[in-house]
């Protein structure tokens, strides 16, 4: 038997591979499914099913290109909402044969009504591990506010209600020799306080998991698992309802999105159409200059997350700059989380673009030394999560968090000169590249963040608060 967790870092995401006997199944994949099918090919396994263990938000899961492309049957957990795709019908604790391996599914609502765990049986007949989802994570479980979002007569108390039951009653029970196997790990916005780490023993979980003391009622649960959470980002019930209905091939995505460009037909479209353009590129090319009105979300951060908080509309038409060779890349991880209108690229980078004596925008910077000679009451803009703000900050700074930037706008005067900062510098080109689009030319970036400022020790800092949450 093999269960091999596949982990994508910039989505916190945990697909897994099951394999016995020639026979596999993919747990929670991600929407492009070759690497899924190549793994199996490895093994000289058929894939016999797609497991879904709910209805994700924060990324467009692979069941529909996988079932075309393998054949394989997709299955999610005990649902009756109508569904753009053929799926097996379910059962609380139906069994799957996957070679000589059984796959239980156990029925989890709370995340959302549909949730499932799936209970590893291996070919002796010992209870191996079980695929929690986004029921349980290792230090937390899942947030039960997003399904509200998609079927409204849900209250988060309510789902909440349920999560408290299917852990008592479906997991609880389990042998405390289980290894964990959860959907996210930290950085996930789906949970408020995960662990980086990313499996786990159940009976570890029973002892250091705040959801699962034993003696907490279910009043006392749905008070503290509601406690702390955030809106959740405009696009996690866009995702869902993608999931739901459908969508279409990445191989067609990918066609009509990896597209060069030349500068003057880049600025032309770019000129005509309703586009976003998105320079992918690291922060350090970023800010020596950039194409102007263009924004910044580089490919070595949590690229597709921060695409979803900050791009409203999943339809968007794209237009985007990346490195040399990571064309299909930026196409596919946006693809990811459902972004599947990228029109093309601009052909030979910047470099091209001011070759032809085309306009160059630039992002003023300053490192720490500097910030601290000029730095003032009310001029430092921290724009990281409030959780991350109220833990430790600069002493009469302005929290206006990234991640509400239509909200933080309101906060940020254009009449005096601002100095931005988040914890590393990624965060704050993003804040600023958005913002100098929209006609803000006050706004100087702080090169390194908060990071910097500690470790430089000459800028007074609150007094550190250790977080509850994450979000």
């Amino acid at each position: 038997m093999t269960v091999e967790q596949i982990y994508t870092g910039c989505l916190a995401e945990a697909a897994y591979y099951i394999e016995s006997n020639g026979v596999a199944a993919i747990v929670d994949p991600l929407r492009e499914v070759q690497p899924y099918i190549d793994r199996a090919k490895k093994d000289n396994a058929k894939i016999e099913y797609v497991f879904i263990t709910h209805f994700h938000a924060d990324f467009i899961s692979g069941h529909i290109d996988m079932a075309k492309k393998t054949g394989a049957k997709i299955v999610f957990g005990p649902t009756a909402m109508e569904t753009g795709f053929e799926k097996l019908p379910v059962v609380d604790g139906q069994e799957f044969k996957v070679g000589d391996v059984t796959l239980r599914l156990l029925h989890t609502p709370g995340h959302t009504m549909e949730s499932m765990c799936l209970l590893i049986i291996d070919e002796e007949g010992k209870e191996h591990g079980i695929i929690t989802g986004d029921t349980l994570f290792i230090g937390d479980v899942g947030r039960p506010d997003l399904a509200q979002k998609v079927i409204a007569d849900l209250t988060e108390e309510k789902l909440a209600g349920h999560l408290f039951d299917s852990l008592r009653n479906k997991i609880m029970p389990l042998s405390d020799d289980l290894i964990v196997y959860p959907n996210h790990g930290a950085g996930s916005a789906c949970g408020k306080n995960m662990s980086s780490e990313t499996t786990d023993t159940l009976g570890n979980q029973k002892r250091t998991n705040y959801a699962l003391r034993p003696d907490m009622t279910k009043e006392e649960f749905i008070k503290e698992v509601l406690t702390g959470l955030t809106p959740p980002p405009g696009y996690f019930p866009q995702n869902v309802l993608m999931n739901i209905q459908g969508y279409e091939s990445l191989d067609n995505v990918l066609e009509k999105g990896v597209k060069a460009l030349s500068p003057k037909v880049f600025e032309t479209v770019a000129n005509e159409k309703d586009v976003v353009i998105l320079d992918t590129r690291s922060k350090n090319d970023f800010i020596k200059g950039f194409v102007p009105n263009s924004i910044f979300i580089g490919l070595d951060g949590s690229f597709a997350s921060w695409v979803g908080a900050m791009i409203a509309d999943l339809k968007q038409e794209i237009l985007f700059i990346a490195d040399k060779g990571k064309e299909e890349e930026v196409v596919t991880r946006l693809a990811r989380v459902g972004y599947d209108n990228a029109i093309g690229y601009l052909q030979g980078g910047v470099e091209a673009w001011k070759k032809e004596g085309r306009e160059i925008d630039i992002i003023e910077s300053i490192d720490v030394g500097q910030l601290e000679k000029l730095i003032n009451k009310s001029n430092y803009v921290d724009v990281r999560k409030a959780s991350e703000f109220d833990s430790e900050h600069v002493i009469d700074s302005i929290n206006a968090p990234l991640d509400y930037i239509n909200d933080s706008m309101a906060k940020i005067a254009k009449d005096k000169k601002l100095y931005v900062g988040c914890n590393s510098g990624y965060r704050s080109l993003i804040f600023i590249s958005i913002l100098q689009s929209r006609g803000y030319r006050n706004l100087v970036n702080v090169l390194g963040g908060f990071k910097a400022i500690k470790e430089n020790d000459s800028i007074k800092l609150s007094e550190y608060v250790c977080p509850t949450t994450l979000l």
